[in-house]
């Protein structure tokens, strides 16, 4: 049972939700999320409706689950009084998927916890001894309708099968990775990052073979 506000971060937030519901009074716990289709981030809209049910009396423990694979800026400052100074009986659980997403401001008001399933990353079906720009278009073409976890997934995976076919990456390519996630964590559309990191691999091919003539 959760006693104090704090912070989850987790590898499935509507998992972490359900799973918290089974020990939480059903009558005084109450969720705010983004319930648009596609859409998880924690706006602006968001927090006011947080701050509202947080000043709705109650004689008893009321949760309050702020829930977002992302959270706005705006949102989060907002909130910054009301974490410092909760009504009384008021429990706030901010459930994210990642650390980045919050402020340290908000970190260092509240306290976390980590709660992450192991991962197991999936090996791409892409061979990079062989990539060329046909065989991009066609994969960029299948996975044109990505969304964001996936897009995170799928470049991990990239990085992975990269590693395992002992293909040597210069510093700049590998820079390429850690940008393409940020961005995605930022709103950039999933399937223009993704073109963007397998055009920068393309290239692997040509920078071989130049290594090949430059041997012969």
């Amino acid at each position: 049972m959760i006693t104090q506000s704090t912070i989850l971060i987790v590898s499935n937030i509507q998992q972490t939700i359900d799973k918290l519901l089974l020990s939480l009074p059903k009558h005084n716990t109450r969720i705010i999320q983004n319930e648009e289709d596609g859409k998880s981030e924690f706006l602006i809209a968001h927090s006011k409706k947080a701050i509202k049910e947080a000043y709705l009396a109650s004689s008893q423990n009321k949760y309050i689950l702020l829930c977002g694979s992302s959270f706005n800026e705006q949102a989060q400052n907002s909130l910054l009084k009301l974490f410092e100074e909760p009504p009384r009986n008021i429990i706030f659980v901010i459930i994210t998927l990642s650390k980045n997403s919050i402020l340290p401001t908000i970190f260092s008001r509240l306290p976390y916890k980590i709660i992450k399933d192991k991962i197991i990353l999936k090996e791409c079906n892409l061979d990079f001894n062989k990539l060329d720009l046909k065989t991009i278009y066609d994969f960029l073409k299948q996975n044109q309708r990505i969304t964001r976890n996936d897009a995170k997934e799928l470049i991990e995976s990239l990085l992975y099968k990269i590693q395992k076919q002992n293909i040597k990456l210069t510093k700049k390519q590998l820079e390429l990775f850690s940008t393409s996630l940020k961005l995605i964590h930022l709103n950039s559309r999933p399937i223009n990052v993704v073109t963007n990191v397998l055009l920068n691999l393309s290239h692997i091919n040509n920078n071989k073979t130049k290594q090949l003539n430059a041997h012969i």
